[in-house]
């Protein structure tokens, strides 16, 4: 079954192949900032928005670039540049609630360690 996270204007739908199991919040000036929960996929389970209709921001350099949308400014996805990770992550909070319900909350010193603290 297809899942759908969808901006808040509606401009981005990004499809899943499942709802997440597990999301992460993340303790780096970044994620905090932005108040996202991350749910990761490999690059063949999601489809991704045409790059044209998000901006992106990549922090301090670093290997990937974070998505938003162009009309309403929620952030959507990261993916890496490229050479860097294969994965991505979507922002979870823009899946339904109930879908988050059941799915497994972790919490990650990404301003630290960068390891998770549970």
């Amino acid at each position: 079954m297809t899942v759908h996270a969808t901006c808040h204007c509606g401009a981005i739908d990004i499809a899943i192949q499942t709802a997440p199991t597990e999301v992460t919040e993340c303790n780096c000036s970044l994620c905090r900032r932005y108040g996202v929960l991350w749910a990761y996929y490999d690059a063949d389970q999601l489809g991704l928005p045409d790059a044209a209709s998000t901006a992106t921001y990549a922090w301090n350099g670093r290997h990937v670039d974070f998505h938003r949308c162009r009309t309403c400014g929620c952030v959507t996805h990261w993916q890496p540049r490229a050479g860097g990770r294969t994965g991505r992550a979507i922002n979870a909070r823009l899946l339904p609630p109930e879908m988050l319900a059941a799915a497994r909350l972790r919490h990650k010193d990404g301003a630290g360690s960068g390891e998770y603290l549970d």
